[in-house]
């Protein structure tokens, strides 16, 4: 009976949900002042440590509710469509939900990406009362290693938990890549997120620059099979997938600091999630003049970037306006900005 309910009400939010979305696509479309996704960190610390990310530390306090309330607020009033909460672990934030609230309250799509560990039943319902509209999980491998915790064997009851009770869209992504050591497991994991009526997407870990590690035949292959397993997914929209796939340049105009924003735990904007150093300038500082300057600029990194998010962001105005202005190399800034000495 409750699955039968849950089922009911996720199908009712999504036809809400998907109108969202195909009003914020075209108003994209039509516009391209304000920024269409933004993530932001209400805590930097993890509860895991995956050999791999270099996106967390295990002693950062949560950033307090009344600045990420502010932040969210500034965000709407640039215009933002939506705001995807990361981390870290951002269910280690006390006040999520509220956080949450406080995105949809101002029309914004919300979005959640979690390592899905502290998911129970009572806190998926939280999350539906708090109108959550997306939450995507990576697993890593079958079995936990040394390199990833973030197994099918530790998830499973919670992929079953969402299945049975999450009213929002709940998407598993699969990873690829040479932290790896069974690329079988991504197929594994991904034909158990459809079984359970989840989506499944899959990706490449990249290097601590967020640049493209080649893939071999064998991993290629598995990756082009989920790719067309992932009817559901925006995977399928991206024609960047199987250039990304066979380690091949992609010719895009990124548009990070402008259509995409990352904001991290200290309220500054960065081009994402690996390219933090640039521009660095505090959220409340950021104007439309910004957002204009990263639009037109670019991005030396953007050929062999694997950060699909900002990708599939860049889509919305890869057929217009040329970037004009000099290339600027965010990963020499961040070796430089990682120097003691200021120097690479």
């Amino acid at each position: 009976m409750q699955m039968s309910y849950t089922v009911f009400r996720r199908r009712v939010r999504g036809v809400s949900r998907q109108l969202r979305e195909w009003r914020m696509i075209a108003r994209g479309l039509v516009s391209r002042k304000h920024p269409v996704d933004a993530h932001i960190i209400p805590i930097r610390r993890c509860n895991l440590s995956c050999t791999y990310c270099n996106e967390f530390d295990d002693f950062s306090k949560p950033v307090p509710t009344a600045e990420m309330l502010h932040r969210i607020d500034r965000l709407a009033a640039l215009g933002t469509s939506i705001v995807t909460i990361s981390g870290g672990e951002p269910l280690l934030h006390p006040e999520l939900d509220q956080i949450i609230r406080r995105i949809r309250r101002h029309g914004i799509l919300a979005g959640l990406i979690t390592n899905g560990y502290l998911l129970t039943q009572e806190r998926i319902e939280r999350l539906n009362r708090a109108g959550l509209d997306h939450l995507q999980i990576s697993i890593d491998n079958v079995l936990p290693d040394e390199t990833s915790k973030k197994s099918l064997k530790v998830l499973d009851k919670k992929l079953q938990l969402l299945a049975q009770y999450a009213e929002f869209h709940v998407n598993i992504n699969s990873v690829l890549g040479s932290p790896v050591r069974q690329p079988q497991d991504a197929l594994t994991v991904a034909r158990r997120a459809l079984e359970l009526g989840l989506t499944s997407t899959v990706g490449i870990l990249h290097d601590g620059g967020g640049q493209l590690q080649p893939l071999n035949a064998e991993q290629e292959g598995i990756f082009l099979e989920i790719m067309a397993m992932g009817k559901a997914s925006y995977a399928r929209l991206n024609r960047f997938q199987q250039n990304i796939a066979r380690a091949k340049p992609n010719d895009w105009r990124c548009r990070a600091g402008s259509r995409y924003l990352y904001i991290c735990e200290n309220g500054l904007v960065h081009y994402c999630s690996q390219q933090r150093g640039y521009p660095a300038i505090p959220l409340d500082e950021y104007t439309p003049a910004h957002l204009e300057h990263e639009y037109h600029t670019l991005k030396a990194c953007a050929p062999h970037c694997t950060v699909s998010c900002v990708q599939q962001v860049a889509m919305l105005d890869n057929w217009r306006d040329p970037q004009t202005r000099e290339a600027f190399n965010p990963v020499e800034s961040l070796v430089q900005l990682q120097s003691p000495t200021g120097e690479s």
